[in-house]
């Protein structure tokens, strides 16, 4: 539970980076203004319509964690999604783009914009909803940082509810530009994004104290130990049965005489 809790604050915090990312679509929205209602109602669907991409991208990365998992490797894919969180920040230039992924990744958002245009001059709900669904996936950092955090979470359902949470983290600033135009000055934007490298350094350390297991509750709770409980006849355990194997007296016949043998 604590780690949703840490994509609620990845979201919250990387909102302001958001700005400088969405912001642009958030204001371009093509929202119904004859009435408050209306306003409410087709920034929410907005919101909404990103925040279930991010769940879908969650659910699908779920699974991969999850198959580590099954290899018995949960633990040690915490660490590791722990440890590029926090180079992510420290080494940047690891994860600068090369040239060839930068002509891919612009390609790839020539094609998304191509899908928006024409969505962007419809102010129907369903408009809304699909622009909120494409503009999910627009490459960003900081999506790829909360990716790794739904890869730790090892399962489909634990991974979508990660990112579907980081994306309502996300939904009150968005929401303000979309109402109210850019809101937020460029002096604090600046300050809370200087703030993000942070958050996403604490995040990473507590998914390391996650795969450490070092018994500290909520933070590093010890590993769970699989323990098979086979059941018997008359649904006593297979200990059961050997106890009451070991007391029972056999009786053998032999030429008329019966001999006990333990």
């Amino acid at each position: 539970m604590m780690f949703l809790w840490s994509a609620l604050v990845l979201g919250l915090v990387g909102s302001f980076h958001c700005v400088g990312m969405c912001g642009p679509i958030a204001v371009a929205l093509p929202i119904d203004n004859s009435s408050w209602q209306k306003r409410f109602s087709g920034v929410f669907l907005y919101n909404i319509g990103r925040a279930i991409t991010y769940g879908v991208m969650g659910a699908v990365f779920g699974v991969l964690g999850e198959g580590i998992q099954l290899g018995g490797f949960q633990r040690w894919i915490s660490i590791a999604m722990g440890v590029v969180m926090i180079l992510s920040v420290v080494f940047p230039v690891l994860f600068r783009n090369t040239s060839l992924l930068d002509q891919y990744i612009y390609g790839y958002v020539d094609k998304l914009k191509g899908y928006l245009a024409p969505l962007l001059k419809n102010n129907s709900m369903g408009s809304l909803l699909t622009i909120g669904l494409l503009n999910g996936l627009l490459p960003c950092g900081l999506v790829y940082v909360a990716l790794a955090g739904a890869i730790a979470t090892a399962g489909v359902t634990s991974g979508a509810m990660y990112m579907f949470i980081f994306g309502l983290g996300t939904l009150p600033m968005l929401a303000l530009v979309s109402l109210l135009g850019n809101v937020i000055s460029g002096s604090f934007k600046s300050s809370i994004n200087k703030l993000i490298p942070y958050v996403i350094v604490i995040i990473g350390a507590l998914f390391i104290f996650r795969g450490l297991n070092l018994g500290i509750p909520f933070l590093s709770p010890p590993e769970k130990k699989l323990q098979l409980k086979v059941e018997g006849e008359n649904g006593k355990t297979k200990m059961d049965n050997e106890k009451h194997m070991q007391s029972t007296t056999f009786q053998l016949f032999s030429g008329g005489r019966i001999i006990n043998a333990w």
